[in-house]
C-alpha cells in the first residue's frame, strides 16, 4: 500500500498469525497517526473477509458508513459512540456490535480508541476501512 510500500506482512495464507498489540504500536508510530484523526492497517484480506485494526484519536469519527457485507466492530481499547437511525450506543473495551449489510452507521471516538473492524461479504469485498 502507499502507507506501507515495503509490504512485509502476509494478508492471506492457509493461516495468518496477527499480533494486535504490535500492529497497534506500528500504526501509532506512523506519520499518518500524527497527521490525521485516525490510522489503520488491513491485517487480513480474502475475497470474503477483510480485517482492519484502526486507532482513533478522541473525537475522530467515521461518518455515515455503510458496508456491502456483514460488518463487525469490536472495541479493543477506549470508548466509542455508534449512531444508527435507531439511536446511539456507547461501547467500551470488550464490547462488539455486528451490522447486517447496508445498515448506515457512524462511529465517534469518545476517547482515544482501538477498534477491530471486520467485513464479511458473499463476493469480493467492495470497501476498505481506514
Amino acid at each position: 500500500t502507499l502507507n506501507r510500500p515495503e509490504g512485509d506482512r502476509v494478508l492471506d495464507a492457509p493461516y495468518v498469525f496477527m499480533d494486535l498489540e504490535d500492529y497497534e504500536k506500528q500504526i501509532k508510530d506512523e506519520e499518518a497517526w500524527d497527521k490525521n484523526d485516525r490510522n489503520g492497517i488491513t491485517i487480513f484480506k480474502t475475497d470474503n473477509l477483510t480485517t482492519v485494526l484502526t486507532c482513533l484519536h478522541k473525537d475522530a469519527s467515521i461518518e455515515e458508513n455503510s458496508v456491502d457485507g456483514l460488518f463487525q466492530v469490536q472495541v479493543l481499547d477506549g470508548k466509542v459512540s455508534i449512531s444508527t437511525v435507531d439511536g446511539d450506543a456507547e461501547m467500551r473495551q470488550g464490547e462488539m456490535m455486528i451490522f447486517h449489510p447496508n445498515v448506515q452507521h457512524s462511529i465517534k471516538a469518545l476517547k482515544k480508541s482501538t477498534l477491530l473492524l471486520q467485513t464479511i461479504t458473499e463476493g469480493k469485498a467492495k470497501q476498505t476501512f481506514v
